[in-house]
């Protein structure tokens, strides 16, 4: 069992939900909320429903995520017809930053101990157990 990829997936999680929380907590956030954040500042004016389905999930656990974050100053719902269009608050868009960094620091923390080869290769790797024929370009990942 601890040699299974399962495993070693299963550990970095964990780890990476645990380092995301505590950057998160600092800004009055949960991990639960950090793909919403990064969806709506990635799809600026997208509804809700778009979200949702982006994100599989389901409608009651969106709108209530949705809700929570709009009290709390990070998103903003505007009326157009039948929807309701998202943005980011400028809280929100700090916590934009932050939320979409913690990616880019924690990649760093936990290969640490890799060289960049080694890194692109484990990458090219994942990416292909994903499915994946390409990485994405570097650029529209930032």
């Amino acid at each position: 069992m601890f040699r299974t990829f399962s495993y070693a997936c299963t550990v970095l999680y964990r780890r990476f939900t645990q380092y995301t929380s505590a950057r998160l907590n600092q800004l009055g956030l949960s991990f639960g909320t950090l793909f919403f954040l990064i969806y709506v500042g990635k799809h600026p004016g997208c509804t809700q429903s778009e979200l949702t389905t982006a994100l599989h999930l389901d409608w009651g656990h969106s709108q209530r995520t949705v809700l929570k974050l709009v009290e709390g100053g990070f998103l903003l719902r505007e009326k157009d017809g039948r929807a309701y269009r998202l943005t980011l608050s400028e809280q929100g868009q700090r916590a934009f930053t932050a939320s979409h960094q913690v990616f880019f620091d924690w990649d760093e923390q936990a290969l640490a101990n890799l060289t960049p080869e080694e890194r692109r290769q484990l990458t090219a790797l994942l990416y292909k157990a994903l499915g994946k024929n390409t990485l994405p370009d570097a650029a529209s990942s930032r």
